[in-house]
């Protein structure tokens, strides 16, 4: 009896030597500078941009930490939003930039602001928690960052990408948060993860939702062939023109870039561009349609991207019915195309090419070729009304 009561103290005494020897699994390096359990008023370091390598972990940044149960922004860490985001699988996203001080952007009417060397651009993909594993398939409204940041009771955080403007240029650092949701690491190679997504209606949805590797982010953010350089995507005039729930309140985000001092030369919102909300059915239904077609496919698809060879433009600049796929042929034939004869019909959506790829979740097939896995059905549902809405014969 002896002998085995001297056997259960040994193994106790090694078990509890080994839990204070090893941290616990991801805990490990710089993240031991961010737990989880961090309180929420305790001193942040200043933002730190890195001119060249890339750091392993998130928290090395100083831009984003986890502390009081929440995904917080540090000082200076200004969030926005987009009038019509990119879909990624239902995913919602928490973007935010930052420049050091006394720097700003240059404000241009259509393209990308002229950012500073030292801008950093994150994105957090998370979603809203259901029941057990489970993740809800709903649209993106915006983060709630009432209380200090995003509530990781509500939510489930993915990934967060890093976009930033050394000298060189922009370059991009993809890094997923661990299953505990207390450190993202840096993963190059990418990454796979598993969700189960559930609808309003119950309806269940196998997502595998995929974190691009580094050399994907060139397959969106390079928008000149010629060049292949990366560029950011989203903050331009068109996309950033709205209001945004701020601490203290809204406010117009080009103004609060402005009062920020992030940005110069921007005229009142009232006279800058502004792109439609998709969902907005108030808006009219080509202003809506183009946005969604704007920032989903145009970074692509416009005369200088990737898909120019396609002949089919549907960036914002573009006007010409047959670049935006009016009774346009397609530049080859085969399963891409579904058999059908234009890219679009007016007035029938189902012999459209535009929505069969849309509809496809086929990699050889289905467009955007990067970002999803699931259909976009309200998207789709939009492309459908507004090639339903066109007037006029195919030849």
């Amino acid at each position: 009896m002896r002998l085995i009561t001297m056997r259960h103290a040994a193994i106790l005494l090694l078990a509890l030597l080994a839990a204070c020897a090893k941290p616990a699994a991801d805990e490990t390096g710089p993240a031991a500078r961010a737990p989880a359990g961090i309180a929420a008023d305790s001193p942040w370091q200043p933002v730190h941009f890195f001119a060249e390598g890339q750091p392993d972990d998130l928290a090395d940044w100083n831009v984003l930490r986890i502390a009081g149960g929440r995904l917080q922004l540090n000082s200076g860490v200004l969030p926005y939003d987009l009038n019509t985001p990119l879909f990624s699988d239902y995913a919602h996203k928490l973007r935010t930039v930052w420049m050091p001080k006394g720097q700003a952007a240059a404000y241009d009417p259509q393209q990308e602001f002229d950012f500073p060397v030292g801008t950093v651009f994150s994105k957090t993909f998370y979603y809203p928690r259901g029941e057990g594993d489970s993740v809800l398939r709903s649209a993106d409204d915006g983060p709630d960052l009432r209380g200090g940041g995003l509530d990781l009771r509500k939510v489930r955080l993915v990934e967060t990408r890093l976009l930033l403007r050394r000298k060189d240029g922009w370059f991009a650092l993809p890094y997923v948060w661990n299953a505990q949701q207390t450190r993202a690491r840096l993963m190059r190679g990418g990454e796979l993860v598993s969700l189960e997504l559930v609808d309003a209606g119950g309806k269940r949805e196998s997502a595998d939702y995929q974190v691009p590797d580094q050399n994907q982010c060139a397959g969106c953010h390079a928008t000149d062939m010629k060049t292949k350089a990366l560029h950011p995507l989203g903050p331009r005039a068109r996309h950033l023109n709205r209001d945004f729930a701020y601490g203290d309140g809204l406010a117009n985000q080009i103004a609060r870039w402005t009062q920020a001092g992030y940005l110069h030369g921007a005229p009142p919102p009232q006279s800058a561009p502004r792109d439609a909300n998709w969902r907005d059915t108030n808006a009219p239904l080509e202003a809506r349609a183009r946005a969604y077609l704007d920032i989903n496919c145009g970074h692509c698809h416009n005369p200088k991207g990737p898909g120019n060879t396609s002949g089919l433009w549907l960036d914002a600049a573009t006007q010409e019915p047959l670049r935006l796929g009016r009774c346009k042929l397609p530049i080859a034939a085969g399963k891409g195309t579904g058999d059908l004869r234009h890219d679009v019909v007016p007035g029938k959506p189902d012999e459209s090419i535009l929505t069969f790829r849309m509809l496809s979740d086929d990699p050889s097939v289905m467009m955007p070729e990067l970002g999803r896995s699931v259909v976009h059905e309200e998207g789709v549902k939009l492309i459908r009304d507004w090639i339903a809405a066109q007037q006029g014969q195919c030849g």
